[in-house]
């Protein structure tokens, strides 16, 4: 879900200008789960300029303040949620704390780091949402902890029907900064893509599994 459309673009523009997001149908990449996708997307290279963090981290509390109102607390996801929820929860004055993905080997064996308490109110912050797997993991470990989840916020989505499904089933609203088709659309705007780079990633977009089969 966006919020607004106008910051949606514009999260996009900053994300293409910095090759936080490439675009390249022609050359595509091979993700982890060995699917060929035209885009791959870094969003932690928004930390090395400041005036885009700076926007990131204030559009974030801006959005969270209108969908969620009152929160006690910000997790981040580990790892890319950890840097830019850090970020947010300074520009919120509140506190932060991060969920690793399965707990530690060794010492406390904590899953969750940092303080928190039964009951406070949280809001998860993401870097990406491909499939929702591993945010939703987040979400149920602070849901065991006897935390009340708010719902997640991220920078960007793929915007995949799998992912609304997860959240949906998983009972935890979430919205973005931006996504995968208002990115396309600021691509085609500023001539970051051709009319046959824009033709394979619609497709891309529909059945990525079987996008190069």
């Amino acid at each position: 879900m966006i919020l607004n459309k106008d910051k949606a673009l514009k999260i996009a523009d900053f994300l293409l200008k910095i090759k936080a997001v490439k675009l390249n149908p022609s050359e595509p990449f091979i993700w982890s789960s060995g699917w060929h996708s035209p885009i791959y997307c870094d969003n932690r290279k928004t930390l090395s300029f400041p005036s885009i963090r700076t926007a990131i981290r204030q559009t974030f509390s801006e959005q969270i303040k209108q969908e969620f109102g009152s929160v006690d607390v910000i997790a981040g996801v580990a790892t890319g949620g950890i840097a830019i929820g850090a970020l947010v929860a300074e520009e919120m004055g509140l506190p932060f704390i991060y969920v690793r993905s399965s707990a530690k080997g060794h010492g406390l064996g904590n899953q969750i780091e940092g303080e928190y308490h039964s009951g406070q109110r949280v809001v998860v912050i993401e870097d990406l949402i491909s499939t929702g797997g591993s945010s939703l993991k987040a979400v149920e470990a602070l849901r065991e902890a006897k935390c009340n989840v708010l719902g997640l916020a991220a920078i960007f989505s793929y915007g995949f029907k799998l992912a609304e499904d997860n959240f949906e089933t998983a009972k935890c609203p979430y919205f973005t900064l931006s996504n995968y088709d208002l990115l396309i659309e600021q691509a085609v705007r500023e001539n970051y893509i051709s009319e046959k780079d824009l033709e394979s990633l619609n497709r891309w977009k529909i059945n990525p599994e079987n996008w190069k089969k």
